[in-house]
Order: structure tokens, then C-alpha cells, then sequence
């Protein structure tokens, strides 16, 4: 890849570049380290899918490189299979498996490796669409079938698909993806009231131990890298990025809400000493759920516990929860920025729990008042009422 404009960049600058990103820095981070144009990198980031391509990344015992992909088309007619897998120190099946993917005609005698690598690049982009919401005869057929007087279990329909479509290949689905689908809604395409006819009736599903709890694990979380990639233009309103704010001897805390593309600042009370999941929840639906439908799609939140009972959330108030990587605050830069404006109100090392709801209200509407920089000087609480007067 050139810069527009200017001489090639060099590929251990681009590389170098994706190394960074995989160690946790920003973009912006990444493209000042490596002394890359802005236009530059976000053309990267934007083109590759968010992750490095394959022909990039660093040399992987599980991935073939591109220089791997030439060494295979030059060999292909030459010499055996086993031995171009001995030539590169691959194992037989990787090199045979390779062909099987990415030739073409006849018995695959047709591979290309720019082809090939474009094909691999293009599989390894994330998020991916699940596999539910390609194909709806098979979504048809799962929601059928878990609906249907049997009540098949998903691992039952797993099964019989094969039974039942012995020669399609696309109608094939693992239970697991099944249970995803259904108890974790930003991974599926099948409504949660269908968890009602599984066996267990669940509408969560059961930790078999409380060990993950208590080494500070939160269970069948959805990690931003799953997130739609409509939140990060922040064009469509609707998701929000929440964090606590901890007062003095974290003895007390108080809850912020901040929407990405107004800006809006909704603050959370919750009971003095008491910022655990159950109180954190519940503040959160109780406040996210005075907002009209289409301004609940997302929360982005970071790893703390407080938010261990983000499933049922997303039950309650059908908004899709999704947690950042540890030790990202970036990935939530509205809402730490929010924060870093509320310690005016609230400084460090105070006692939060003496604030009542009336006292936040006030905050908030203090904040939704100041005009942007970044919204043409509008204040938040003008965005948002021209948002709602345009929907309604």
C-alpha cells in the first residue's frame, strides 16, 4: 500500500503499525508511534476489518502467510503435496485443506495466492454475521423445530439437520451457536421469549459453579469487537458507553450513562454502599427504560463486576450489552471523558452517597447544557430533543 500522494510505505511500518493495535493502543496511539498520516492508518484499520491482514500479521503456526501461499503456487504443479508441506514445514493436511479452500477448476488445479489470500483475509474479518441471520431457511427450521409440539433441545435439531439435509451443506448448525442465539442476543438471530421452550425454561442461563464469580470472571459476556460497526460513526443514535464513578474508600458510587452521538448524560443513584450488579442493574433499567425504543440499542461497558448480571439487563430493557478489552478505557472515550467533567461535582475521594436523585438530576441537566465543540456548539439536550422530534 502507498500513501496517497506520497512513496510506498514500508510493509514492517504497516506491520509494526498492527502490532501495536493487537498490544491495546488507540489508533491514533498506533499511527503516532509509527509516524503514519492519519488518512493513512484509518484507511488501514477501515479496509482490513479492524485486524491486521493475514499477509501481515507476524509469522503463525496457525495461520499461513502470504510468502507461504507463493511458495504453494510455484510448487503446486512441481511437486507433491508432502513435499511442499516438508518445504515449509506445514503439515500435509494444512497444504491440502489450503487447496481445498482457495483452488479453483478442476481437482483445485488452479490456485492463485494473491486470490488465496484475499479469500483468507476476507474470512478472518470480525464481527462476523451469524450464520442464523444468512440463511433463514435454517433459522426457519431451528425455530421450528424449538417451537413445535417435540420442543426439540438444540443439540437434538444439531443433529437431525444432518439426518434431513444430507447434501446441504449450509444447513448445518453446532448447538452451541443455537444457546448463543438465544441467551446472548448481539451473537444470534432468534428471539429470546424462544428460551421459554427449552427444557429448563431459563431465561438465563445457569453458572454450573460460582468460582468464575469470584475470581472476577463475568460469564457469556459479548466483547466490543462484536459490537455493530454502525456505533463507532456514531451516526445512528442509541448506544451508550456507562462506567461508576467510586467515591471515598469506594464506599459509594454513582452511575453514568452517556450517549455517543448527542452526547447525553443520564447519572444513575444507587443506594448508599451498595454498587454491587443487582443495585447496578437495576438502576440502569430503571433509568434506560424512560427513553423511547430507538434509543436503546447498545451499552458498552468496561470489565467490573458491577455489571455481572448483564444478561438479565439485556432481558429487561432489550439493550445488547457489550464489555471492552481489560485495560481499554479508550474504547469508551465519551463516557471517561463525561466522567472526567463530573469530578467538578463529584471530586475524588469524596462521600457520593450524601448526593440524593434530585442532586444528580441536577448535574445532569447542568452537563446536557453546555454547548459542544464537537456538536457545532449545541448542547446535548438540543440534539436530542431534534433526534426525537424527528422520529416522532
Amino acid at each position: 500500500m502507498t500513501s496517497r500522494g506520497g512513496p510506498r510505505i514500508p510493509r514492517q511500518v504497516e506491520r509494526e503499525f498492527w502490532r501495536l493495535i493487537a498490544g491495546g493502543a488507540s489508533t491514533d496511539e498506533a499511527l503516532v508511534a509509527v509516524g503514519v498520516a492519519n488518512g493513512t492508518g484509518w484507511r488501514w484499520f477501515r479496509d482490513a476489518g479492524g485486524m491486521a491482514p493475514l499477509d501481515l500479521a507476524e509469522p503463525s503456526g496457525r495461520y499461513l502467510s502470504m510468502r507461504e501461499r507463493e511458495e504453494i503456487a510455484v510448487l503446486r504443479g512441481q511437486v507433491s503435496l508432502r513435499e511442499i508441506a516438508r518445504r515449509l514445514g506445514r503439515s500435509p493436511s494444512t497444504i491440502s485443506r489450503e487447496l481445498r479452500r482457495n483452488g479453483r477448476g478442476y481437482g483445485q488445479q488452479q490456485y492463485r495466492a494473491t486470490m488465496a489470500q484475499s479469500e483468507a483475509d476476507r474470512r478472518a474479518r470480525r464481527p462476523k454475521t451469524a450464520k442464523l441471520v444468512l440463511h433463514p431457511p435454517l433459522r426457519t427450521y431451528v425455530q421450528d423445530k424449538l417451537t413445535g409440539p417435540g420442543r426439540w433441545s438444540p443439540e437434538q435439531i444439531s443433529r437431525r439437520l444432518r439426518l434431513d439435509f444430507p447434501d446441504d451443506e449450509r444447513m448445518r448448525i453446532a448447538h452451541e451457536t443455537i444457546y448463543q442465539a438465544l441467551y446472548v442476543q448481539g451473537r444470534g438471530a432468534l428471539r429470546r421469549e424462544l428460551t421459554a421452550c427449552l427444557r429448563t425454561g431459563r431465561a438465563l442461563r445457569k453458572p454450573t459453579a460460582r468460582a468464575s464469580q469470584r475470581n472476577g470472571r463475568i460469564k457469556d459476556k459479548v466483547m466490543i469487537s462484536e459490537r455493530p460497526a454502525e456505533v463507532a460513526d456514531r451516526a445512528v443514535p442509541g448506544h451508550w458507553e456507562g462506567d461508576l464513578i467510586v467515591g471515598k474508600n469506594s464506599g459509594s458510587a454513582i452511575g453514568t450513562l452517556v450517549e455517543r452521538t448527542t452526547r447525553f448524560t443520564m447519572l444513575l443513584h444507587l443506594p448508599p454502599g451498595d454498587h454491587g450488579a443487582i443495585a447496578v442493574r437495576e438502576a440502569i433499567a430503571a433509568t434506560i427504560t424512560t427513553l423511547p425504543p430507538q434509543l436503546r440499542r447498545t451499552l458498552t461497558w468496561d470489565q467490573g463486576q458491577e455489571l455481572a448480571q448483564h444478561l438479565q439487563l439485556s432481558f429487561d430493557t432489550n439493550l445488547e450489552v457489550y464489555f471492552c478489552d481489560p485495560h481499554s478505557p479508550w474504547q469508551r472515550g465519551t463516557n471517561e471523558n463525561t466522567n472526567g467533567l463530573l469530578r467538578q461535582y463529584f471530586p475524588k475521594g469524596s462521600d457520593l452517597s450524601v448526593h440524593s436523585p434530585e442532586d444528580l438530576a441536577l448535574v445532569a441537566s447542568g452537563l446536557n447544557g453546555r454547548p459542544r465543540k464537537t456538536l457545532n456548539w449545541k448542547t446535548p439536550a438540543e440534539v436530542l430533543s431534534a433526534l426525537l422530534s424527528t422520529a416522532a
